[in-house]
């Protein structure tokens, strides 16, 4: 066998021996993730459903009854001091914060769609660049360019614009009742609404054409969005409500999945609830997949690790039996002249025939050539190509 040959069954061996170790590497990790997002997803519908459902109106009241219990608000009204605040789940009416401040109610400075004309307090603009997908004559350059280059062009620009908004209860009796709603720090998704959706095409030109030609992706359309939190939209907000400067005020957990939602919390609580299931039997499917690959991948390979030793402790002790041989062969033997045609190995055709291989027995080759039949990658008897186990040696009375 040749170095080359040596090379490229070695790497064959390796790559026998890993692919099921990186399946179940790839499906271990995949249940590693499922249970966390269980576990995360168990830790905030256990939060979730302890949280008390509150009105607005009822705000400040809990405020100042948590914060007498937390030894840390009694005196300022308004349940702050020392108390970090209470997980609450409060449905209420968005309204913009100047509208209920008592100024400014004839023009709140709220945010104004540009092409819907809806008022909203959240506006987020989105404008997503369509890009052909005939590769042209040239396309394997596009391909290159995804899998290499992902951030060569931006293909979609979000811009977001927001004013300070308040949750109101329905049927409030004073402008007093009403929550802020802080989304500082917030990274959980809006409750948005698409108000307009536009595909506008683009005008092509030779450059274009050139373009598609040699497979470059060029822009075909435009596509427009326009997203917002209308006011008067009725939502949950589900955070750690406080009070600063004795007005309550709510703020996103990074425990919680959500912080506002259009779902009351009995639809959050089902909801979560389904999904938490479904990450449990997942990651109990996976892990258990896992490991049964990574088992039945680590005997597997563990019992061809010992073949392959085996076979590498035959092979040097055919080279050794090999080098004896050569060296205690009859000299009669080496001229061809001295050995009738019937007998010559049909190897070399110089040697007398002296070996019988195991199982077929059949007796074709000189012990030397038996032993370079025996080191061979895939061992078989040059008459009836049955793979060979070992050869032993005939000697003639």
């Amino acid at each position: 066998m040749t170095t080359n040959d040596q090379t490229i069954a070695f790497l064959a061996q390796v790559v026998s021996f890993g692919d099921g170790a990186v399946i179940g590497t790839a499906i271990a990790f995949a249940a590693v993730k499922a249970w966390q997002s269980y576990f995360f997803n168990s830790s905030a519908l256990n939060k979730i459903r302890q949280a008390p459902n509150v009105r607005v109106s009822d705000l400040r009241q809990l405020l100042v009854k948590e914060g007498e219990e937390a030894g840390g608000g009694g005196d300022d009204g308004g349940g702050g001091g020392d108390w970090d605040g209470k997980l609450v789940v409060v449905r209420g009416i968005v309204e913009a914060k100047r509208s209920v401040d008592g100024w400014g109610s004839s023009s709140p400075n709220v945010l104004v769609s540009k092409e819907a004309g809806e008022r909203a307090v959240i506006l987020q603009n989105i404008q997503t660049c369509v890009y052909n997908e005939w590769k042209g004559l040239l396309g394997w350059t596009s391909d290159i360019r995804s899998v290499f280059l992902r951030s060569w062009k931006d293909q979609k620009s979000t811009s977001v614009r927001m004013i300070p908004f308040v949750l109101v209860g329905t049927g409030r009796s004073s402008n007093s009742e009403n929550l802020f709603v802080n989304m500082d720090d917030s990274k959980h998704p809006l409750p948005l609404s698409t108000v307009y959706h536009k595909l506008t095409p683009v005008q092509t030109n030779s450059y274009t054409f050139l373009q598609a030609v040699f497979g470059h992706a060029y822009p075909v359309a435009l596509l427009d969005e326009e997203k917002v939190l209308s006011i008067g939209k009725q939502i949950s907000a589900v955070g750690i409500c406080s009070s600063k400067d004795g007005v309550p005020q709510i703020k996103s957990s990074q425990d919680l999945p959500c912080f506002l939602t259009e779902k009351t919390k009995d639809q959050l609580v089902v909801d979560m609830a389904f999904s938490t299931k479904c990450l449990f039997w997942g990651g109990l499917i996976l892990g258990s997949l896992s490991v049964g690959i990574l088992g039945y991948a680590t005997i597997r390979n563990w019992k061809r690790w010992k073949e392959w030793r085996q076979r590498r402790e035959n092979e040097r002790a055919s080279q050794a039996e090999a080098a004896s041989a050569v060296d205690t062969e009859p000299q009669a033997d080496e001229v061809a002249g001295e050995v009738p045609d019937g007998e010559l190995c049909a190897v070399c055709l110089i040697r007398r025939r002296s070996a019988a291989f195991v199982p077929c027995g059949h007796m074709v080759c000189c012990y030397s050539c038996s032993l370079t039949v025996r080191r061979e990658s895939s061992p078989k008897c040059p008459v009836c190509r049955q793979p060979v186990t070992s050869s032993v040696r005939i000697y003639s009375s």
